[in-house]
């Protein structure tokens, strides 16, 4: 119903203008700032002040008694309070809300018939998913899933980097080294088992004799050439190093969740002549140029030229990466990109190489990240090898289990809560605490995770929203009742009030959100949504002997379990029934 009073307050507005003989444009509709009682707010009194001639109160005043609601469902009425215009809702707006709400799909926005690809994580597959760069995987899947409820068709991709020196390198050490030659794994998965053979390969070409280093060396440029030669055999060997780990990796990622829709593989653009051919179209270029031994692409607005061509014949990662999105330019309406904040330049630059080869590199947006570090001396670190993701959530449920634990010898302990459920709710609360402290800051931001901020149950964090969705399902089964002919007039107290406009708002959070490519939004919206609820748990008594009010506060309560749940949803989190 947001939106659809938006709409009216801004077609209202520009009639009001018209009919002043002010300009139409920016309309400037939003928020009401804090302590102002309304729905919606315009400051164009501000700009429109000197064309006026007037103060912006004057202009604010008159235009509001310019403003005619006849005819509009949810606007109700404009006031000027000093330089701003309010507008009210009618209380059509919240009969529709209270009503739309209890859907459980509510917030949902219609399709839009938009193909859109993401395309995230995308680390290189030599080993686990390390806690560096988790925050890629949280932040794309809450973008892809954001987009999805925002009605676009999504398609989630990582980009598999199968070509490369790194992979040669592996596939190298993995058919050199013995088992007998290695450390025992850290676990038992496939990604661990087979990075000591890359940290074994590693140190050997660091440490091993001139002699055994070049000999390595040539195998691992034969590998790399017969990659880019269309060598059946060496995409063979190199493809089993690849699929194996990347193996081990999801299995640590779908712990998140974050799961892919298709694995794109480099060598994909190589073996189907793309890579080829758009070295043609490079080389066609008016600014390329051969220089050192390789093909380079002149950009102007960089210091140093693209190489997309080395004087051995064989394409670069960012050449291949070219094809790719080419690829990715065909296939969807849009395209966005997670990449860390050291992938900066080198995205920029692949953007304005797309541009030179006349590509709308309006369809593509690149959501940059900064990286998650967690204090000293927090978690044990195996030595040389950092702390994995796995690590990170395995520490999570852990702590997450003491909590809940804590809290109910707190309290009577609840002969229906099994040890199943014990462990469920810690799995719920640990990888929720971790993934909302990571959506929910500004990517560009660098965080550094803290165990007692991500698992408060009083403050603003996953656990503390999640007991809102929980309590709305305790209220709910409590009730042993669904609400029948409900009275939305009934619910008039102010925390009523507010907690029907902060479901109202939902749909446009999404729409935003999306607009924006930024989930913290919606964490942000989740923080709010649970502090008003929680101010109307405080205040309304649900169930009570007046029948009418019980069944409109339980609607009230189903509103608010479908709006929590969904948005949680949005940001990969789960919603428990019971905490």
């Amino acid at each position: 119903m947001f939106l659809s009073l938006r709409a009216e307050t801004e077609d209202a507005v520009s009639a009001a203008l018209s009919a002043l003989s002010l300009p139409t444009t920016d309309l400037s509709i939003e928020e009401p700032p804090e302590g102002v009682d309304a729905i919606l707010a315009s400051s164009i009194a501000f700009r429109l002040a000197s064309e006026a001639g007037n103060a912006p109160g004057e202009v604010a005043a008159d235009l509001a008694n310019a403003i005619d609601v006849e005819g509009y469902t949810f606007l109700a009425s404009a006031s000027a309070q000093g330089p701003y215009v309010n507008f009210h809702a009618s209380e059509d707006y919240y009969e529709e809300t209270l009503e739309t709400a209890r859907n459980e799909s509510y917030g949902r926005l219609e399709p839009t018939g938009r193909e859109i690809v993401v395309e995230h994580t995308s680390a290189n597959p030599t080993g686990p998913v390390h806690v560096g760069r988790a925050r890629n995987p949280i932040i794309g899947d809450s973008i892809a899933r954001l987009l999805d409820f925002a009605g676009n068709e999504v398609d989630r991709h990582y980009y598999v980097n199968d070509a490369g020196r790194q992979m040669a390198v592996f596939t190298w050490a993995y058919e050199t080294f013995e088992e007998s030659e290695l450390p025992e794994p850290a676990r038992e998965k496939a990604d661990y088992d087979l990075v000591r053979y890359y940290r074994k390969g590693n140190r050997f070409l660091e440490e091993g004799s001139e002699r055994e280093i070049e000999e390595a060396e040539t195998e691992i440029r034969s590998i790399m050439q017969g990659l880019e030669a269309g060598d059946e055999k060496a995409y063979e060997r190199v493809g089993h190093v690849v699929d194996t780990v990347l193996e081990g990796m999801c299995e640590s990622l779908s712990r998140l969740p974050a799961e892919f829709d298709e694995f794109v593989k480099e060598t994909r653009f190589i073996r189907d002549g793309d890579t080829e051919e758009l070295v043609e179209r490079l080389k066609a270029l008016d600014n390329a140029v051969y220089e050192e031994d390789a093909w380079q692409l002149a950009l102007p607005e960089f210091e140093k030229n693209l190489v997309f061509l080395r004087s051995d014949g064989t394409s670069l990662y960012t050449t291949r990466d070219l094809a790719h999105h080419e690829w990715k330019f065909a296939s969807y309406d849009h395209a966005v990109t997670v990449l860390g904040e050291d992938h900066k330049l080198q995205a920029t630059q692949l953007a304005a190489a797309l541009d030179a080869l006349g590509n709308d590199i309006e369809q593509l947006d690149s959501v940059f990240y900064s990286y998650v570090n967690l204090p000293e001396g927090k978690m044990s670190t195996r030595a040389g090898t950092g702390i994995d993701l796995d690590d990170l959530l395995d520490e999570a449920v852990s702590r997450a289990r003491e909590e809940v634990e804590d809290r109910m010898d707190d309290r009577i302990r609840d002969d229906d809560l099994t040890e199943s459920d014990i462990e469920r709710i810690a799995r719920q609360v640990g990888i929720g605490a971790v993934r909302y402290d990571i959506v929910s800051k500004q990517p560009s931001k660098a965080i550094t995770f803290e165990w007692d901020r991500a698992l408060n149950f009083e403050a603003q964090s996953a656990p503390y929203i999640q007991y809102v969705h929980a309590r709305t399902c305790g209220i709910l089964e409590g009730a042993e009742r669904s609400p029948n002919d409900v009275d939305p007039a009934l619910l008039e107290s102010e925390e009523e009030r507010n907690l029907i406009e902060v479901i109202a708002r939902f749909p446009a959070v999404i729409e935003s959100a999306a607009e924006d490519r930024q989930p913290h939004q919606v964490a942000t919206y989740t923080r709010e949504f649970a502090e008003t609820f929680n101010a109307f748990y405080r205040e309304c008594q649900v169930l009570s002997e007046d029948e009418a009010l019980t069944d409109a506060r339980l609607a009230l309560v189903a509103a608010s379990k479908h709006t929590i749940a969904n948005a949680l949803s949005v940001l990969g989190i789960e919603a428990p029934e019971s905490m």
